[in-house]
């Protein structure tokens, strides 16, 4: 019984993830996943306990994200990322690489003012406005695109707050928020910089050097140049509210510094998030007249049924034993120091992150590291390892986060062609060297602290 219930897991799995990747007829990656889902739930390989219990994983980071999703349909509504789109197009001043480096710089602030979801569903709709109103190419644009993905989604490494996968496993091994920035800020940093380098020289050929901006700065605020004649600027500003925008803006801040305001006292993020997203949506609604019916349409309630169905084939997984394999083949080398440990766990995060997603990756990955009793230090920093290989090594393959699947979303939603093949040509290059140099400068900066 038990070998018929580790075959019909194993091929489960299998087949679920190789149709997840091959996608026949373009079939969305929630279909197979669900599939797999259901057969692991009717076969009584995941009871219907386990399913509360990931129920209860991860309906807080689930709400804490739709919160998110819902205060970036708002400011798009209201003109914010049109207006930061024309103000980065003419700072740029005529010149492509200036334009790549802003476009970068703001993906990486987003992600840290919000997380790496929320910096995706920000910044990705500025960065197609950019080429949009650019005209660029399918070549000049993809360095935009695709640099601005990997760098929103690898900035969430330095501070936990920025992924919601950190969160999870951060309480399982006793680390506080200011012990991980001080042990992993560093490390993740040069990782990134590397990674935006590495990225920089990759597409550098395709980076227009010049670039026309169409629109000219005056007094009233930014006018459209078309053959020399300038369109009314009202006209031009009409969809945008300067002081909804401005309101809309203090309410975004304010609901991030009330997260950490208010966690000394145990109030739950998703609880702030959802008070902050309403009063938002009440905010446009009583100043636009604009209901909350685009805020159902437009969000992307699939990717959450996505990571849910992922977490059960996972905790189908652990429940065959996949748990007790990884300790069994994996404690001994991690235990012999901690550039074993380093090294090891951050190789086998980024394959179970490619594999199945980096939120039930990081899970399962961290329950694997309680479970071999490492000494305190060993098991934070085989922690933070895995930390790297689930936001930075994942970034190898699409499915590998659950920002890369909202921004395949969102391209797709625009109706901008993004295939794997031309991601995967991207990444293939520069995340392998980004994920050794992280790795390599945590096992030194920790190595540095603490020695």
């Amino acid at each position: 019984m038990l070998e018929n219930t580790v075959t019909i897991m194993l091929v489960v799995f299998a087949l679920t993830i190789i149709f997840m990747l091959w996608r026949p007829r373009g079939i969305n990656e929630i279909v197979p996943t669900s599939i797999g889902a259901a057969v692991v739930l009717m076969t009584g390989i995941v009871s219907w306990g386990d399913v509360f219990g990931i129920l209860n994983v991860v309906s807080g980071p689930s709400l804490t994200i739709l919160s998110t999703i819902m205060m970036t349909i708002v400011l798009e509504s209201i003109g914010l990322f049109r207006w930061i789109a024309i103000n980065i197009v003419n700072r740029s001043r005529g010149s492509g690489i200036r334009l790549y480096i802003y476009t970068n710089l703001l993906c990486f602030l987003m992600t840290m003012l919000f997380n790496n979801d929320g910096s995706i569903l920000i910044t990705t709709p500025i960065i197609i406005h950019i080429i949009t109103m650019l005209k660029l190419s399918p070549r000049q644009f993809s360095p935009y695109l695709i640099s601005g993905a990997i760098i929103a989604t690898a900035a969430s490494a330095p501070i936990a707050v920025s992924n919601i996968s950190n969160l999870i496993a951060l309480e399982i091994v006793g680390l506080s928020l200011n012990s991980y920035v001080y042990m992993m800020f560093v490390p993740s940093m040069i990782g990134i910089l590397t990674i935006y380098y590495l990225m920089y020289r990759y597409h550098k050929k395709n980076i227009p050097r010049k670039i026309f901006s169409p629109y000219r700065k005056t007094e009233a605020g930014y006018s459209r140049l078309m053959e020399s004649k300038p369109i009314d600027v009202s006209r031009e500003n009409e969809n945008i509210d300067w002081k909804s925008i401005k309101i809309s803006i203090v309410i975004v801040v304010a609901t991030r510094a009330c997260f950490f305001a208010f966690a000394p006292f145990g109030i739950p993020t998703e609880w702030i998030g959802l008070v902050g997203a309403s009063v938002l949506i009440i905010l446009r609604w009583f100043k636009m007249g604009t209901t909350p019916v685009d805020i159902v349409k437009k969000t992307p309630w699939h990717i959450l049924l996505f990571a849910f169905n992922m977490y059960v084939l996972v905790y189908g997984l652990r429940n065959i034993g996949l748990n007790d394999f990884i300790v069994h083949l994996l404690r001994e080398t991690i235990v012999q120091g901690t550039l074993n440990a380093t090294f090891v766990m951050g190789f086998v995060s980024t394959l179970l992150s490619n594999l199945f997603n980096n939120l039930p990756a990081v899970m399962i990955a961290t329950l694997s590291i309680t479970d071999m009793n490492l000494d305190p230090m060993l098991l934070k920093i085989t922690y933070l390892a895995n930390v790297i290989g689930a936001d930075i090594g994942a970034l190898l393959t699409p499915i590998g986060t659950l920002a890369t699947l909202i921004w395949m979303y969102e391209l797709k939603k625009h109706s901008i062609k993004m295939t794997w093949g031309q991601y995967l040509r991207v990444t293939a290059f520069v995340i392998p060297i980004g994920l050794i140099v992280s790795l390599f400068c945590l096992y030194v900066w920790v190595s540095l602290l603490f020695h």
